[in-house]
């Protein structure tokens, strides 16, 4: 086809409709990773923040396997070989609810989770070391500390990183096509094949990727704002 018209794609009611489920598909993909991949931060920042070393260093192999190996080879060997490992029952279940989308939030979970922990273990390290002595002598314990003193301000520090990484987190949901998620880019090949109108599919996606990456960032420079005020007061 010739010429350049955007609408011939956005006015077809089966191109929006594929358009949009791929970009809710996106968006759950991205919500559920981030989620998991933030809470299981946590628990490899407590990890390695516990006594002894048997700890740390199993936290800091789990964070150089996912730092050093690419994510969409991680993603592949979820799908296709840890899935292969799970009893058969386990694996008809998966089938029956979505197994790609699954192995696609577990996959990018766990990979962001190794940089959330770094992110927030340097915005920890940050934390000047008589904040702790402080929070003691006001009667809180490790954990209270830790909660009410020093995360509060490790969170302030790493935020930048934190943004960051959550638009590469999204970004990344993109890989999750390879291993047959109908997400946004899915949809747009999808597109592109069925109305041969290469040029405006793809800048939908380039569009759509955009201005969520902008929103993204927009919330994080709002938090920062208000952590910064917070933290002046």
């Amino acid at each position: 086809m010739h010429g350049f018209d955007l609408l011939a794609v956005l006015s077809n009611p089966d191109f929006a409709r594929m358009l949009w489920r791929g970009a809710m598909m996106t968006l759950v993909v991205a919500a559920g990773s981030w989620c998991l991949a933030m809470s299981l931060a946590l628990v490899l920042l407590t990890v390695r923040l516990a006594p002894g070393r048997i700890g740390d260093r199993i936290v800091a192999a789990y964070v150089s396997y996912h730092r050093n190996v690419p994510t969409l080879v991680q993603l592949m060997l979820w799908y296709f070989g840890i899935a292969s490992l799970l009893p058969d029952a386990v694996q008809y279940w998966l089938n029956d609810h979505g197994a790609e989308v699954i192995y696609g939030i577990v996959g990018l979970g766990l990979c962001q989770a190794a940089y959330f922990s770094e992110d927030l273990r340097s915005g920890l390290r940050a934390v000047p070391s008589g904040q702790m002595e402080a929070a003691r002598a006001l009667g809180h314990g490790f954990l209270g500390a830790m909660r009410h003193v020093l995360m509060p301000q490790a969170f302030r520090n790493a935020l930048p990183a934190l943004v960051n990484h959550s638009v590469s987190l999204f970004k990344n949901s993109s890989l999750a096509m390879a291993i047959g998620v109908s997400e946004l880019t899915h949809a747009v090949k999808e597109v592109e094949n069925l109305s041969f109108r290469t040029f405006e599919t793809y800048l939908i996606a380039t569009i759509a990727y955009l201005a969520v990456s902008l929103v993204i960032m927009g919330i994080g420079a709002g938090l920062q704002w208000r952590t910064q005020v917070a933290g002046a007061r």
